[in-house]
């Protein structure tokens, strides 16, 4: 399992909007993707998807820019990989179905996985990041003193 550019770039664009969100000041596409390293129009894609998934909303104006729908704390990073990437799809298609006793083990295990790392997912916020983000760059501060 290997987390995507596009998911990566979902959950940092997240990440520093969840960063502003006491400000309550939206931020624009530009601010962000300076940020954290993001393209611009590829950004601008991914916004609009988790505009349309309901977790950032838009603001229009000289002073518009995209803002956090909810608090950090009630955001998942399941939530967000499920948005971009469709986590929460479930495939149970007759041509899905393994054709064989081999196959059907794979497809067992490959489920548990799953179902694992979902979990891990879902007990992560947004908020939770940040915290980890800010204890990170303590520990980097402390280290170049």
């Amino acid at each position: 399992m290997e987390l995507s550019c596009k998911s990566e770039y979902a959950i940092l664009a997240m990440l520093e909007l969840a960063v502003h969100y006491q400000s309550g000041e939206p931020l624009q596409i530009r601010q962000i993707a300076a940020q954290q390293n993001i393209p611009d129009r590829y950004l601008e894609q991914l916004l609009a998807i988790l505009r349309r998934g309901g977790l950032i909303k838009s603001q229009r104006g000289s002073k518009g820019g995209y803002l956090l729908a909810r608090e950090p704390w009630k955001i998942t990073l399941f939530e967000i990989l499920g948005c971009v990437e469709g986590l929460d799809r479930v495939h149970t298609s007759e041509e899905d179905q393994p054709k064989t006793v081999d196959g059907a083990v794979v497809e067992e295990i490959w489920q548990e996985a799953r179902r694992a790392a979902n979990s891990v997912l879902q007990k992560y916020t947004l908020a939770e990041l940040c915290e980890k983000r800010d204890s990170r760059r303590q520990l980097d501060i402390m280290y170049y003193i």
